[in-house]
């Protein structure tokens, strides 16, 4: 991990998701009577919970409105729940303001061209690995791993890593015998 972006990690406090095509892979499923689907990967679902865990908060940021979304979120005890947002710069305002944090305790992980101005404005950029060029070009990480398919996982990791935490985690789930 390049000394820069450790720097940064090591601030952060609150970790604001997008959800479709970082959450998810992007596809949105709808069956014949318009109800939504939508795959999320369990591992990035574990990863967030550990963060949590370890006392760093997590939000979700979306343009879209959806159940499956708020279903997920209450799955994964996250009550910062933006849905419907136009402008996400704005809505990063009132995050900020809510837990009185400044842009630099802020991580943010994104996909599409909605979220470039909030990607420059916190304290730690991502992109996951499909996002679209103009989007990698504005943040200070893009993951190895594709939206729905373990990027939350990896900014997750890398911020417990940064931290310092990383080893406890790890530590706790080593198994000491095999039965």
């Amino acid at each position: 991990m390049k000394k820069n972006i450790k720097e940064k990690l090591k601030r952060i406090k609150l970790l604001i998701l997008d959800v479709d095509g970082v959450m998810t892979d992007g596809r949105i499923i709808m069956d014949n009577e318009g109800k939504e689907i939508k795959n999320f990967d369990v591992r990035d679902g574990h990863g967030i919970k550990i963060l949590q865990r370890y006392g760093i908060k997590v939000a979700i940021l979306t343009g879209r409105k959806s159940k499956v979304v708020e279903y997920r979120a209450k799955d994964l005890e996250i009550n910062d729940v933006y849905q419907g947002a136009f402008n996400k710069k704005e809505v990063l305002g009132r995050i900020l303001k809510k837990h009185k944090l400044s842009v630099s305790a802020v991580a943010f992980l994104g996909d599409d061209i909605v979220d470039i101005p909030v990607l420059k404005s916190v304290g730690f950029s991502a992109a996951v690995a499909d996002a679209i060029a103009m989007v990698k070009k504005s943040v200070d990480y893009v993951t190895g791993h594709k939206g729905g398919q373990g990027a939350v996982r990896e900014i997750c990791e890398m911020i417990l890593q940064a931290q310092g935490k990383w080893s406890d985690i790890a530590a706790k789930y080593e198994f000491t015998e095999y039965i």
